[in-house]
C-alpha cells in the first residue's frame, strides 16, 4: 500500500525550451505536456516492498524487483541507495505488441523412449505459440510524459559519479533527447551512440532499411566514470603516434629529434560512437532468446566496462530478459533491476540463478494483483467491467463508456496500470480527471462519470478538486480491485507424495506429478488452433492444386508438457517468501532439465526430489503463471 511521497529530482529550468529557437518565436511544446507537472510536484509514491524469494545469501543486496521504474526509484531513494550506472531500454512508442515464444515441453510419458521422443519433439511435441508480453501502444504525448516522469525518478537515485544510457530508436529518440537535455543538462550530454546491427534481415521497404538504434549517454557531473574501450584489430597496422602539445591543450603528431613524424605499430583501436555489433547471436553463443526485444550481452558489456568499476551498482529499470543484471554480475558489479511483467521477472530470475548470482526477488506491494503484466491485465479488466465499450469520441484518456437509458452516455476512467502515477487517486489525479470532464461537457450534456481506482486518498480531500467540476455531473468512484481479482486464474494439479525414497546411501523426499491443467494455456492453444486453421483454409481456397494440411496443437491427458518449472519449499509453509530448496526447470527449446540451476541432458520424468521434507509445491506453466500448493 502507499506509504508516503518521495520528492522527485527537480529538472533544470527551461532547458527544453531551446533558446536558439527564440528567433522564430517557437517553443518546444506538445499536447498535454503540462499534465506531468502536478505528478512531479507531488512526488513519487512509495509503497511497501516485500521480499518474495531470497536466492543465496546476497551480501551485496542485489535486487530483482517486480514493479515499475518510479515505484522502485521511490524505494531506493527512501533507503538512501544510489546507483552508479543506469542503462534502460524502455518501450519505443512504436505501436507494436511484443510477445515471447511459448513452447510446449517434452511429454514425460515419453521419457522411457528417449530416441523416439527426440524425433517426435521436432514434429508434434515441440510446438510453439506466442504470449503477449506488453503492448507498446502509445501516443507520443502520453509516452513523453511517462518518460519524463521515469527519467526524473531515475535522476533522483543516481550518484554524483553516475552515468545513464537510454536506448531508443529513430521513431522517438529525438524527442526524448530534448527531455534528457532538460533533466540531465545539455552540458552533461556525452554521446549519441549508434548501434549498427549489421546482420538483421530486412524485408522490402520503400525507403532505406533501418538497421540501427540510438543510445543517448549522459553523465551527472564532472566526476563521472569513463574508461575508453579498446578492441583488437584483425591485423596489425602502423599509426602516427599522438602526444599532447607543450601546453597540454591538444593532441599533435609526435616527432623525433630530426623532426620526422614517429610511427608506431598498433594491434588495437579505441571504440568510437558507432558500435558494429550483431543483433542475432553468433553460432555457438548461448544467450536466452525468449524475449523479443532482448539485446545482446556484448552491447551491455561495452557500456558497463566503460562507465563503471567493479563493485559499483548498476541499474536497469526495464529489465526485459535480465541482460543488464546478468552482464553486471559477470563483470563483478552489483545490480538492481525491475520490470512490471511477470514473464520478465521470471526470465531474469532464472537467468541470474543459472549464473550463480545471489539476489532477492522483491515485489512492490501497491495492492495490484496483475494478470501476468499490465497489458494483459488491462485487456481482461476491459472485458470484465459490465457493459464497458470502447468510445473513440471521448479521446484516449477514457477507457470507454457505458450506456444508460436514463443517464445517457457515462464516460469511464480506468487507471493505466503501466503508469504508477495513475495507481493512486489523489488530488493531482482528480484535478486531471475534472479537467478532462470539463472538456467533454463542453460538447455533451453529461449526467454521470464513473471513476475506477486502485488506491485513493480520503474522499474529503478528493472533493476539494471535484468542486471544480459541473455540480450537475455525478462523479461515481468505484474500486477496481474486485475486477483485478477476477483476472487471476489458478492452475490445478494432482500429485502423489511426498514420500521417502532411497537414493544410494541417502533418503530423499519425492513428489510425482500425475496431472496438470491450466485454463490459461488451454485457451491460448485453442486460440492458436482457431487462427492457424483459418489461415490454412484461406490459403487452400487460393491454392486448390497444392493444399496445406493443419495439425492442431493438443494437450495430453496428463498435461505435464504445459509445465515450465516445478519448485519445492522445504523451509516454511505459510511465509510470503518462497525458498526454492529444490527446483526443476524444463528448457524451452530442448526440453532438457535444469536441476537447481545446473543444465542436464535428461528429459523430465514427471517427479522432483528434495533432501528435506517439502512443505509447499510451486508449478509454473509455460505461459509464466505460477501456482503454489500447500502439501
Amino acid at each position: 500500500m502507499a506509504i508516503k511521497y518521495i520528492p522527485f529530482y527537480t529538472p533544470l529550468e527551461g532547458q527544453a525550451v531551446l533558446g536558439n529557437f527564440i528567433r522564430t518565436r517557437r517553443l518546444l511544446d506538445y499536447r498535454g505536456n503540462r499534465d506531468v507537472v502536478p505528478v512531479v510536484e507531488r512526488g513519487m509514491v512509495k509503497y511497501d516492498m516485500v521480499r518474495e524469494e531470497p536466492v543465496g545469501e546476497n551480501p551485496d543486496k542485489n535486487m530483482v524487483v517486480r514493479g515499475d521504474c518510479v515505484a522502485t526509484c521511490a524505494y531506493l531513494k527512501d533507503r538512501g541507495i544510489k546507483v552508479d550506472l543506469v542503462y534502460i531500454d524502455p518501450p519505443f512508442a512504436s505501436g507494436a505488441d511484443y510477445a515471447k515464444k511459448v513452447y510446449l515441453r517434452h511429454n514425460p510419458a515419453l521419457a522411457e523412449r528417449i530416441e523416439e521422443a527426440e524425433r517426435e519433439l521436432s514434429h508434434d511435441e515441440m510446438k510453439s505459440f506466442e504470449e503477449k508480453m506488453y503492448g507498446d501502444i502509445w501516443d507520443k504525448e502520453k509516452y513523453l510524459n511517462w518518460m519524463y516522469e521515469n527519467l526524473c525518478a531515475i535522476k533522483s537515485v543516481m550518484s554524483d559519479e553516475a552515468s545513464i544510457y537510454v536506448h531508443l530508436d529513430w521513431n522517438i529518440g529525438h524527442y526524448v533527447k530534448i527531455l534528457m537535455d532538460e533533466i540531465f543538462g545539455e552540458e552533461n550530454f556525452a554521446n549519441e551512440i549508434v548501434w549498427h546491427y549489421y546482420n538483421k534481415m530486412q524485408g522490402n521497404v520503400n525507403r532505406f532499411a533501418s538497421n540501427h538504434d540510438t543510445i543517448f549517454y549522459y553523465h551527472i557531473g564532472n566526476d563521472f566514470n569513463f574508461t575508453p574501450i579498446k578492441e583488437k584489430r584483425e591485423k596489425q597496422t602502423k599509426q602516427i603516434k599522438r602526444v599532447w602539445d607543450s601546453e597540454g591543450q591538444k593532441l599533435v603528431n609526435a616527432k623525433d629529434e630530426n623532426g620526422k613524424v614517429i610511427y608506431q605499430d598498433s594491434d588495437s583501436f579505441t571504440i568510437d560512437d558507432v558500435w558494429r555489433l550483431p543483433m542475432l547471436q553468433p553460432a555457438g553463443q548461448v544467450e536466452p532468446m525468449e524475449y523479443e526485444t532482448q539485446k545482446p550481452e556484448a552491447l551491455l558489456r561495452r557500456i558497463i566496462e566503460s562507465s563503471s568499476n567493479e563493485g559499483m551498482l548498476v541499474a536497469d529499470f526495464f529489465a526485459g530478459s535480465g541482460v543488464t543484471a546478468a552482464v553486471a554480475h559477470k563483470l563483478g558489479r552489483r545490480f538492481v533491476t525491475c520490470d512490471i511483467g511477470i514473464n520478465s521477472i521470471e526470465l531474469t530470475r532464472d537467468r541470474l540463478k543459472n549464473l550463480g548470482a545471489e539476489f532477492d526477488v522483491m515485489k512492490v506491494d501497491d495492492g495490484v494483483s496483475l494478470f501476468r503484466n499490465p497489458a494483459q491485465t488491462m485487456d481482461r479488466v476491459r472485458e470484465i467491467i459490465p457493459n464497458l465499450k470502447a468510445d473513440a469520441e471521448l479521446g484516449k484518456f477514457w477507457a470507454g463508456s457505458v450506456s444508460d437509458t436514463q443517464k445517457g452516455k457515462i464516460p469511464v476512467y480506468v487507471p493505466d496500470l503501466k503508469n504508477s502515477a495513475e495507481r493512486l487517486l489523489d488530488r493531482a489525479m482528480m484535478s486531471r480527471i475534472v479537467e478532462e470532464i470539463t472538456k467533454i461537457n463542453a460538447d455533451t450534456d453529461l449526467k454521470e462519470v464513473r471513476i475506477y481506482y486502485i488506491n485513493k486518498i480520503a474522499d474529503g480531500e478528493l472533493e476539494k478538486e471535484e468542486r471544480h467540476a459541473d455540480p450537475r455531473i455525478h462523479i461515481v468512484k468505484e474500486p477496481l480491485r474486485p475486477y483485478l481479482a477476477q483476472t487471476i486464474e489458478l492452475d490445478k494439479a494432482r500429485w502423489e507424495g511426498p514420500r521417502e525414497v532411497q537414493d544410494g546411501c541417502f533418503t530423499r523426499w519425492r513428489i510425482d506429478l500425475r496431472w496438470f491443467f491450466s485454463d490459461r494455456v488451454a485457451k491460448k492453444i485453442k486460440d492458436y488452433n482457431e487462427v492457424s486453421l483459418a489461415q490454412v483454409n484461406k490459403y487452400n481456397e487460393k491454392h486448390t492444386d497444392a493444399p496445406k494440411t493443419f495439425t492442431p496443437l493438443r494437450i495430453s491427458e496428463e498435461g505435464l508438457e504445459c509445465i515450465e518449472m516445478v519448485s519445492l519449499d522445504c523451509t516454511c509453509s505459510d511465509s510470503p517468501e518462497w525458498h526454492a530448496d529444490a527446483e526443476i526447470k524444463i528448457d524451452a527449446k530442448t526440453s532438457r532439465m535444469i536441476f537447481n540451476g545446473t543444465k542436464t541432458q535428461k528429459f523430465w520424468q514427471g517427479y522432483i526430489v528434495s533432501d528435506e521434507r517439502p512443505l509447499r509445491l510451486k508449478i509454473r506453466n509455460i505461459c509464466g503463471d505460477e501456482t503454489i500448493f500447500v502439501l
